[in-house]
């Protein structure tokens, strides 16, 4: 069950919204990146101190695809700089992260600097930051203090039924786990196929690619991020010119290469790309092409990894 208390706050008057409940005032959108963005986080903290809250598990963690919609321009690292490294171990679905590092994250999002999750502590209490400088914040408890103390800050606590940030726990896309059965049919693909490629979205917008083979199979799988999204597909074509000729005239897809070290890249492009993509690629040892489209895209096997106990946590 989500927390019984929710608080929708913002630096926007209630007064000045319509009967629609628009907001109609002069405030900016962006974060100042400074007193109001400090007085965003300083609540949160009283929310979490009233919670008796000082850890919080990140949940559905992404970052910026190809496609960035913040108002800020996204910045190098998604935000995470130093909070995590460059391949962003430590940021995946069911990560425990300390208060301090949570406000870091909120601020992360409240800057639209690429990354987002939900950031949460069972049915105990939730932080979600939505658009435009929304922060939604739940509680198992009434919070009066943090309330008064986030007017005192100049911002506007407003209570809530929900937030509409809060995970549908009914629409996961992907249900199957990434259990011995799974593994079981990936070892009998790769015998008559003999190479594999799969797909590892650890964390959303994020994917890192390996070629399967029966050698690596155990080596690869003992290094996957935890709750992974796994998708399979076939092994990647060695004819370099049969792969760049299947390039479509029009729209965007994805194209996956491996380098002549074995390194795999991917990338999404279009027609005003193809000339600079076949430089990259025309060394490459083999290539494919995916499309980006859902149901246009037609894996092999899909499963999430579970956790250690075998029960499946994550929410793809």
């Amino acid at each position: 069950m989500p927390p019984s208390f929710v608080h929708r706050i913002t630096k926007y008057d209630p007064a000045d919204r319509d009967e629609h409940g628009h907001y109609t005032g002069t405030e900016d959108t962006g974060s100042d990146h400074g007193p109001v963005e400090a007085a965003y986080l300083a609540t949160i903290a009283a929310f979490a101190e009233a919670s008796n809250v000082d850890r919080l598990e990140i949940r559905e963690p992404a970052v910026t695809s190809f496609v960035h919609l913040g108002v800020e321009p996204p910045v190098e690292g998604h935000g995470l700089g130093g909070l995590f490294p460059p391949d962003l171990t430590g940021y995946h679905d069911g990560a425990e992260v300390s208060l301090p590092v949570a406000l870091e994250l909120v601020r992360a999002m409240l800057r639209d600097q690429g990354a987002w999750c939900r950031l949460e502590v069972g049915d105990v209490f939730t932080v979600h930051v939505g658009w435009d400088q929304y922060v939604y914040v739940g509680s198992d408890r009434p919070c009066a203090d943090a309330v008064a103390r986030a007017r005192e800050l100049g911002l506007f606590p407003e209570p809530l039924t929900a937030s509409p940030y809060a995970a549908e726990l009914d629409e996961a896309e992907v249900t199957d786990p990434a259990d011995e059965d799974f593994w079981t049919r990936v070892r009998t693909a790769l015998a008559s196929r003999k190479a594999l490629l799969l797909e590892e979205n650890h964390v959303r917008n994020a994917a890192r690619w390996h070629r399967l083979t029966p050698e690596n199979l155990d080596s690869v799988r003992a290094g996957l991020g935890p709750r992974a999204l796994l998708t399979v597909w076939p092994d990647l074509t060695s004819n370099i010119g049969e792969v760049l000729a299947t390039l479509p005239e029009e729209g965007s897809v994805e194209i996956v290469w491996e380098a002549q070290d074995g390194t795999i890249s991917h990338a999404i492009v279009d027609a005003t790309e193809y000339q600079e993509l076949a430089t990259q690629v025309v060394d490459a040892r083999a290539a494919c092409v995916l499309p980006l489209h859902l149901d246009e895209r037609h894996p092999l096997l899909r499963a999430v990894l579970p956790d250690s106990d075998g029960v499946l946590r994550a929410r793809w």
